[in-house]
């Protein structure tokens, strides 16, 4: 269905104080039938680089601040309870996992660090937020009618890249970033096994890869 179609009845976005998070926040609150309920998760809600996204909450009603670590099991436990709670009896529609980080490093410099922290964030928050909210995508899943797949049935979107790509060496020459390439790779497989696994539930999953977007991921590169 066409994004003029789309209905979703709530949202919750991962890394959301700025760069394509607080975009993808933007778009939702735009839209003809914004979502009833918007779920904007980041480490801190309180810190300046947050501030964005305060100033919008105070103008929406439906839009919700929760800080989330998504390295952090617990963390992840305690918002899908505070989410279920807000929600009541309805379930989450649809959950991008949109929180990520790069360490600019060329490969000789990468460390056991580097890659244990990008993969903790990266590919490993998603398995786990999954894994968290699947209760409540479920729920989504089983009050939407039809048997087909959709984003306004209930979904898991996880923010990808190009750069996690076996086949295409995109912005080698600019970004090494081996630890954030890895990452970026495995959770495109993790996507598939989500795909694979929580299909049976209704639940639609996929990788999306933004294109060149300017965050301050990104930086001047680009790279998402």
């Amino acid at each position: 269905s066409n994004m003029g179609e789309l209905s979703v009845r709530s949202v919750l976005v991962t890394g959301a104080n700025r760069g394509l998070g607080l975009g993808l926040l933007q778009h939702f609150l735009r839209m003809p039938k914004p979502p009833q309920w918007i779920f904007a998760t980041c480490r801190d809600p309180k810190a300046q680089r947050a501030q964005e996204l305060q100033n919008l909450a105070s103008k929406h009603p439906n839009l919700v601040i929760i800080a989330l670590e998504v390295a952090n099991p617990a963390s992840i436990k305690a918002a899908a309870a505070k989410v279920g709670e807000h929600l009541g009896g309805s379930g989450l529609t649809l959950l991008i996992n949109n929180a990520g980080m790069v360490k600019p490093k060329m490969l000789n410099e990468e460390t056991l660090e580097d890659l244990t922290e990008t993969y903790t964030t990266n590919t490993a928050g998603p398995l786990l937020m999954g894994q968290a909210f699947l209760p409540l995508l479920k729920k989504a899943a089983q009050g939407s009618p039809g048997s087909g797949l959709s984003c306004s049935k209930a979904a898991i979107i996880n923010i990808s890249s190009i750069g996690g790509s076996i086949a295409c060496p995109f912005g080698w020459d600019q970004m090494q970033v081996v630890s954030y390439r890895c990452s970026k790779a495995a959770l495109n497989m993790l996507t598939k096994c989500q795909s694979l696994a929580y299909r049976a539930n209704g639940i639609l999953c996929v990788a999306l890869h933004p294109g060149w977007v300017q965050t301050d991921l990104g930086g001047a590169t680009g790279y998402t």
